[in-house]
């Protein structure tokens, strides 16, 4: 259930986070359902700029109002970035200058993901939040001492989840009895959230209220870890955790190791039941255009980078992978067709 003090709030955090003008115009890449648009669609009005409308996502005709219509802002999943950056249109001309301000969330996006949209003059900024938050309660807050990094070490900064948007508390990483973990980027825990932008609870059902409810605080189910600067990273929704010979495998951190693989377009890693082990990693991986690889190698590619238990045991390569209409990935989907 929102409340109107929240949605206007929330709009008016957007804005100011956003940067959002007069003079900026902002196509709607995002649903306006979802969230009513993270709250853009109040945003954008409030700031007095122009709202550039799509019936639905066409990578073609996104990159010709990019080059053509003065564009200066965008959200979308990062399901939805994966196909516009991979367009071939993404290539057909000189990167965007001055850059177009991107919003991204809904998912983790990679650090891959990011370094290729900065190389086509997109300046990715990495939003958190739920619907039960209005859309971003949080952002990753860019540093300025964060200038003299490398590129690569710009980007896994900024897949980091950040902290609490200016109308919201700073956010928890928390254990199971509810204290704060250690601020040392290595201890999970799960990310608790507070402020004027969390819903008054759920509609007829105050079971599902009280269970979210941690001493004032919103459960949201993320598993994350907090950084010595105050930034949060998730490490996985707690339901897509993989135990596998009591072992723990986030299937967000192997992602990002195949997605950094220079033919993957993108994954999904969730468990299928073994005997053995309780439960196997399998990769789900789709290749971008012109790309070669094959499951051995990218399992290869998996195992040289991390502990080798977390590498998945099979891959298999799919043409897309299944998306809700908000440009989620559907694991539930994944999850069946690898029992299958």
């Amino acid at each position: 259930m929102y409340h109107h003090r929240g949605a206007y709030l929330q709009a008016l955090a957007a804005a100011f986070h956003a940067r959002l003008a007069a003079d900026s115009v902002y196509l709607w890449t995002l649903p306006m359902f979802h969230c009513d648009g993270w709250c853009f669609t109040w945003a954008v009005t409030a700031a007095g700029a122009t709202h550039l409308c799509l019936r639905a996502i066409d990578p073609a005709q996104v990159w010709g109002l990019l080059r053509t219509r003065g564009v200066t802002h965008f959200s979308a999943a990062p399901t939805v970035l994966t196909m516009i950056v991979n367009a071939p249109e993404a290539t057909a001309g000189p990167p965007l200058a001055p850059p177009v301000r991107v919003q991204t969330g809904g998912a983790p996006p990679s650090p891959a993901l990011i370094a290729r949209m900065a190389g086509a003059g997109l300046q990715v900024t990495h939003l958190y939040g739920l619907t039960e938050t209005y859309g971003p309660l949080a952002i990753n807050d860019w540093h300025p001492d964060w200038n003299a990094k490398s590129p690569a070490e710009q980007a896994v900064l900024q897949a980091r989840q950040g902290v609490g948007n200016v109308i919201a508390e700073r956010l928890r990483v928390v254990d199971p009895a509810g204290r704060d973990v250690p601020a040392d980027g290595t201890t999970i825990g799960e990310l608790v959230c507070r402020g004027n932008d969390l819903m008054l609870g759920y509609y007829q059902d105050e079971d599902a209220t009280a269970a979210a409810d941690l001493d004032g605080w919103f459960r949201t189910g993320d598993l994350a870890v907090m950084h010595p600067d105050g930034y949060a990273e998730i490490r996985d929704r707690a339901k897509d955790i993989i135990i596998s010979g009591g072992e723990n495998i986030a299937s967000v951190e192997v992602e990002r190791v195949l997605d950094s693989h220079p033919a993957v377009l993108e994954s999904a890693v969730v468990g299928r039941p073994d005997d053995l082990w309780g439960e196997i990693p399998v990769a789900f991986v789709a290749l971008r255009p012109g790309g070669r690889t094959t499951p051995d190698e990218l399992i290869e590619h998996v195992r040289a980078r991390l502990a080798h238990f977390k590498a998945p045991k099979d891959v298999i390569l799919v043409t897309d992978l299944p998306k809700t209409s908000t440009g989620k990935i559907e694991k539930h989907v994944l999850r069946e067709q690898a029992r299958a």
